[in-house]
């Protein structure tokens, strides 16, 4: 089948290519399409039957002459050349160079698909990360082999908090750092630029792989970026022993792409639009993440999105918040405020959070004074509401005191520069700092004993 073109197209509908006498091909089969010019675009099979392929293509289909174009089944899948070579490289959505240097030389290919991995085998995730960022350590604990998404929305920072994380991120107690795998899918020039500048400029390029998928590019290899991206991920985790910190931006764009590709299809839509099936796709890309006994190497992975209109309940983050174990969300009035990198403690959660904090791991208080901190700033923001209606001097002593601990709690906790790079002693410093403005008797979420210990009351 390798050396027979077809030349049967018989009909080209926005991405999508309709080839009759087909009879053996095979799901996600990878095509070349001879286009009448002499350019070779590559495609991919989306359906079969009856005789007729439904192929996907990675390239511009637009004026495409039906009579002159040929096909040709490779027989293969889609199949990404993996190297250690490719440690400090920068790559586009279909695993091509695209920095400029030579290309990857190896005899070992791996399917973009990968395999599911046995629920038997998976190891627990228990390993604290710091990430240096105090809402996230002390608050929604990030850890080793989570899978941890970033809800953002249309201009707040989600991309200055990935480069951080990136750059930031390591296993407390260990020299062990992370090597980074980077998937950037449908972004602009301008955060193309913001990310390889970071990359280059903090030497994080040089334990990172990056795949670049531009917004002018064709909105296909959108479909295959997080694919390649993390069967690099799995190679570096599970043939290497290393840990792997995945970061994939904006998977909206992703999304977007699915929808494209269903329309085209004419697949009856679900949700605002996007194919029913969107659930089962996107779990096929973020149940990627994880440990495996008996494996040293790890991935943990954060993908970030942005949701249409700042609306949680969209089909993107609603089907990612089932599938991943919490979310980091950002938070547009926080972000007006001035306070970097605005994340809402309040709305955000980490599913995995306790098990990977407490004594041994990070503190014996940590949870105890987390758990402090999210019930006064809940009642600290519920009394700022309050006073918008009666006034502060409406309020009691005690309704004061968690006021002030809310301002305290965005002004010193939430708030940090983007190169502070805080240990989980000082974020916990700082908690038990601001807690100590809220009258003792009130810590009911801590133990005594720790309050002992720990605490900063001055009487």
């Amino acid at each position: 089948m390798e050396n027979v073109y077809y030349k049967t197209v018989k009909q080209v509908t926005n991405v999508l290519l309709f080839v009759e006498g087909i009879k053996d091909a095979a799901y996600n089969e990878i095509v070349e399409i001879t286009l009448e010019n002499g350019s070779v675009v590559r495609g991919q099979v989306l359906d079969t039957k009856d005789g007729i392929a439904v192929i996907q293509s990675f390239g511009d289909t637009t004026g495409m002459n039906l009579g002159n174009t040929k096909v040709k089944f490779t027989g293969r899948t889609a199949k990404l050349k993996v190297s250690t070579d490719m440690i400090g490289r920068i790559f586009n959505g279909m695993g091509r160079v695209r920095d400029g240097g030579p290309e990857i030389y190896s005899d070992e290919e791996a399917d973009i698909n990968g395999s599911a991995i046995n629920p038997y085998a998976r190891d627990e995730p228990s390993e604290f990360i710091q990430t240096g960022i105090s809402t996230i350590d002390g608050m929604n604990t990030l850890v080793r082999g989570q899978k941890l998404p970033i809800f953002s929305g249309s201009g707040l920072p989600h991309n200055r908090l990935a480069a951080q994380i990136a750059r930031q991120a390591k296993l407390l107690g260990s020299d062990e750092g992370f090597s980074v795998v980077f998937g950037g899918i449908g972004l602009n020039s301008e955060e193309a630029n913001f990310f390889m500048n970071e990359f280059r400029n903090t030497g994080a390029l040089d334990k990172s792989i990056v795949f670049l998928n531009l917004a002018s590019e064709p909105s296909m290899e959108r479909l295959m970026l997080p694919r390649m991206a993390l069967t690099a991920a799995e190679y570096l985790a599970y043939k290497h022993d290393m840990h792997v910190l995945v970061i994939l931006t904006d998977m909206t764009n992703y999304c977007e792409a699915l929808r494209e590709v269903s329309a085209a299809r004419e697949e009856v839509p679900g949700r605002r639009g996007y194919p029913g099936y969107m659930y089962t796709d996107l779990s096929t890309i973020y149940e990627r993440a994880g440990k495996i006994r008996d494996k040293k190497g790890s991935i943990t992975q954060i993908p970030i999105l942005t949701m249409p209109g700042d609306d949680i309940t969209n089909p993107i983050p609603d089907l990612t918040g089932y599938i991943t174990e919490g979310q980091i969300v950002l938070s547009r009035d926080l972000y007006r405020k001035g306070l970097y990198p605005a994340v809402d403690v309040l709305l955000s959660l980490s599913r995995l959070r306790n098990q990977g904090i407490g004594k041994g791991k990070t503190r014996e208080d940590h949870s105890n004074v987390a758990d402090q901190m999210f019930a006064a700033y809940a009642h600290g923001k519920d009394i700022r509401n309050l006073t918008e209606i009666v006034g502060e001097e409406a309020l009691s002593d005690a309704d004061k005191e968690y006021l002030h601990f809310a301002d305290l709690f965005e002004s010193k906790f939430v708030k940090q520069e983007y190169y502070d790079d805080r240990s989980i002693d000082q974020t916990l410093g700082i908690g038990w700092d601001i807690l100590s403005n809220i009258d003792k008797s009130e810590m009911k979420r801590i133990k005594d004993a720790y309050i002992e210990k720990y605490g900063k009351w001055k009487k």
